[in-house]
């Protein structure tokens, strides 16, 4: 039971990260129907400012308590995401917006190679040491499990973070014209939505969201690179398939029960015959399962289009 609960803590630290990178995946997808497989990318230049930004700030924080440092870090690290976001769909997505859907696949899949191979000019292809925003100690009173105050502060932040996102989608303006738009795209226009500064707002919350799942993961596992969002996106990507393509609790739901999974195989990898470097593999095993028997999804719901 123990050794359970243990995969089970990590599990969900690892969940929540991708749980935030797959929110960004189904609001885009709710609004305009179709998939910004840029969006991983965006995830990775989210870790390089979080680490650029706490080593530039660092010096100039020296009397500040810990939880403040990291807070600006964290908070910086989504603001620059969220113009990112907002600039790529500006210049990128915005003109093709009448144009056939492959059309736009076809041009995420190019800035997702664009931001890799820019960040590995920039930043260079080594991995990089991402810096101590917290210092890590372990929890005392757990019993035989261990777990870091860093894990805690990633599943508290993450559930803010969510409930904080759950508010401006239900209780907001924007949100409401978020759902207009989702629901009936010509509707929302005729009833006065302005669709530029939605869809705006979409790609720069979702980008925001991706920078700080890029932070806890940094702070996680402490190395970074220009590729590192590649997996984690498309695992993201799979989250939001799982938990249903739309659907904003399909997508936490979603990225939690893939990072517990996914940590499980670690865990039991003897016991269920598994090698420990196939725990990669067990997101597109998933994937395949839920688009052979619910395509819809855990949480989504299927829709009929008339040909």
């Amino acid at each position: 039971m123990n050794e359970f609960l243990q995969q089970l803590i990590n599990g969900l630290s690892l969940g929540a990260v991708y749980a935030l990178i797959a929110l960004g995946y189904t609001m885009v997808y709710g609004v305009l129907r179709f998939i910004n497989f840029a969006h991983g990318d965006v995830f990775m230049v989210g870790a390089f400012s979080g680490m650029y930004f706490g080593r530039w700030l660092k010096p100039f924080a020296a009397a500040w308590p810990e939880w403040l440092f990291a807070s600006v870090v964290l908070l910086g690290s989504m603001l620059f995401c969220a113009v990112l976001g907002i600039v790529i769909e500006r210049l990128a997505y915005k003109p093709l917006r009448e144009r056939p859907r492959l059309t736009v696949l076809i041009t995420a899949i190019g800035v997702s190679l664009l931001l890799e191979y820019a960040g590995q000019l920039v930043f260079g292809a080594a991995p990089r040491g991402f810096p101590s925003l917290i210092t890590s100690t372990s929890i005392s009173g757990l019993g035989g499990l261990q777990a870091s105050n860093i894990q805690l502060i990633v599943l508290v932040v993450t559930s803010l973070l969510l409930l904080g996102l759950h508010l401006i989608v239900m209780r907001s303006r924007l949100g409401l014209a978020m759902r207009a738009l989702s629901l009936n795209p010509t509707a929302a226009r005729l009833m006065g939505v302005n669709t530029n500064v939605v869809i705006s707002f979409t790609f720069g919350l979702g980008s925001a969201l991706a920078a700080a799942g890029a932070v806890f993961y940094a702070s996680l596992y402490q190395a970074i690179d220009p590729f590192m969002g590649v997996l984690p996106g498309m695992k993201a990507f799979v989250a939001a398939v799982l938990g249903g393509v739309g659907s904003l609790p399909g997508a936490m739901v979603g990225g939690l029960i893939l990072g517990v999974v996914e940590t499980l195989v670690v865990g039991y990898s003897k016991l269920l015959g598994i090698p420990p470097g196939y725990r990669d593999a067990v997101a597109f095993v998933i994937l395949i399962l839920i688009l052979l028997f619910k395509p819809s999804g855990l949480f989504g719901k299927t829709q009929r289009e008339k040909v």
